[in-house]
């Protein structure tokens, strides 16, 4: 089994809050559903070669109460 990397990581409160909830509402912690996302946006990328979004480096708004 290939040794995970250690990254640190610097999210705004709302990103955070959002994947936080994100993650519990899927069983996951944060961290492993930041490596979720990552891997699915790759997995993305490599089928069709293009970014999810065209938008990417873009800030994102969020509507989160």
């Amino acid at each position: 089994m290939a040794e995970k990397k250690q990254v640190p990581l610097r999210l705004n409160e709302k990103l955070y809050n959002a994947i936080a909830a994100w993650a519990e509402d899927d069983f996951r912690s944060v961290n492993g559903q930041i490596e979720y996302l990552l891997t699915e946006c790759v997995k993305q990328r490599k089928k069709d070669g293009k970014y999810v979004s065209e938008t990417l480096d873009e800030s994102p708004e969020f509507d989160i109460k």
